[in-house]
């Protein structure tokens, strides 16, 4: 291809893929989640009731949908993606204190080794599915190399955590359709504010409870006694077995079981959790642990197939990363955590929700259909049990 028609190409790409992000971000902003629905939920969400009310979180996607039909590997059908959640927001260079926990270990995080020698996560969290971590583990060093300065020893290096989730019962994950481009992209456009929830990024593809799942968030704000601190929660949700499906407390599972698929709890979920709330990396792998309840409440067991794998990160102590002098760093007493203890719990039990109400019914590879959770259903299963709340 000429040089000029490959630019006008790419050109064309690049405009396509920021519509779509446009088109997505409105959805965002239009789509009804669980508290519109008059899901029961404890616990003060923030502004957004996204993670990004943590001040600097920032969150991207891209989203790779096309073909249909007969699979035919490496031509699709494509339902896949990338999410990238900034810590500081895509202007900063300064890493943020980390913590991780892995409940089962079936799947896979990058970069987690040192992250749990050093307490430092360097870098945005990505999400793919698990054929793609590779390709968005170089693609994320080198969006990094090509936006920032060396460190302060004057090195280029990088170890960074992508972490991923199977979507092959939908997507052709063996056709490796995540190219660097769409890593970056994700990293480029990704923003504050409301966030894109559903089949959306790395989620596009994914299944929760035997209903079509993907990405959900939620957050928190303690009360000022507490400090006024905000907790909030991202997870990529492809998890779960419908009858152990819990919402609200209620068996909402059993009551909906049509279009089920599955014996026995299949797939992973990878979940991160921002705070700022000054905490240090013990602290946060503490608060890493604690997803777990979260997802308890929602009806996983964790089963033996399943990869949940969570990360924890503080905004507080900008610049401890420093390797000039000695630090000042603040932390909260032990004895003052179980307030941002709860609020994981109730964000990760929310977040896991709000995907599954964004997401919409989709058809993948071989025309295999995944269908949403109705939420016509869903209301009428909640008042049967006196737990709707509009």
């Amino acid at each position: 291809m000429p040089l000029p028609a490959a630019l006008d190409a790419i050109r064309s790409i690049c405009i396509l893929i920021f519509l779509l992000s446009l088109t997505a971000l409105t959805l965002a902003q239009t789509k009804p989640r669980a508290r519109d629905l008059g899901v029961p939920f404890d616990g003060t969400p923030g502004a957004f009731n996204a993670i990004t009310d943590v001040n600097g979180v920032e969150v991207g996607h891209t989203t790779l949908i096309s073909g249909s039909g007969k699979l035919k590997v490496g031509d699709g059908p494509v339902r896949t993606g990338v999410t990238a959640v900034l810590p500081r927001g895509k202007d900063s260079h300064d890493p943020v204190f980390g913590g991780w926990f892995t409940l089962n270990g079936n799947g896979e995080m990058t970069g987690t080794t040192w992250l749990e020698d050093s307490g430092f996560l360097d870098g945005p969290v990505m999400i793919t599915n698990t054929h793609s971590v590779g390709v968005v583990r170089d693609a994320a060093i080198a969006w990094r190399v090509k936006h920032g300065p060396p460190d302060e020893e004057g090195y280029w290096w990088s170890l960074p955590v992508v972490a991923e989730t199977w979507d092959g019962e939908l997507n052709d994950v063996n056709g490796f359709h995540v190219k660097p481009e769409h890593a970056w992209h994700a990293l480029d456009t990704a923003h504050g504010g409301a966030v894109e929830e559903g089949n959306v990024g790395g989620g596009t593809g994914m299944i929760c409870n035997e209903f079509k799942g993907g990405i959900g968030t939620a957050s928190r704000v303690l009360d000022a006694k507490f400090g006024g601190y905000t907790v909030g929660v991202l997870v990529q949700c492809n998890y779960g077995w419908r009858n152990q499906l819990r919402i609200a407390g209620i068996p909402v599972g059993r009551e909906i079981s049509e279009h089920t698929f599955r014996s026995d709890d299949v797939g992973s979920i990878i979940v991160v959790v921002a705070t700022d709330a000054p905490l240090i990396p013990t602290q946060l792998k503490r608060v890493a642990r604690r997803v777990s309840l979260g997802l308890g409440r929602d009806g996983s067991y964790s089963g033996d197939g399943s990869g949940d794998i969570f990360i924890a990160f503080s905004t507080a102590n900008a610049g401890a990363a420093s390797s000039k002098g000695v630090r000042d760093l603040k932390m909260l007493p032990n004895d003052q955590l179980n307030p941002i203890f709860l609020a994981t719990v109730q964000a990760t039990e929310e977040a896991v929700v709000n995907a599954m109400i964004a997401a919409e019914t989709m058809k993948g590879i071989n025309d295999f259909e995944v269908v949403s959770l109705p939420h016509d259903r869903l209301r009428e299963v909640l008042k049967k049990y006196g737990r709707l709340t509009k």
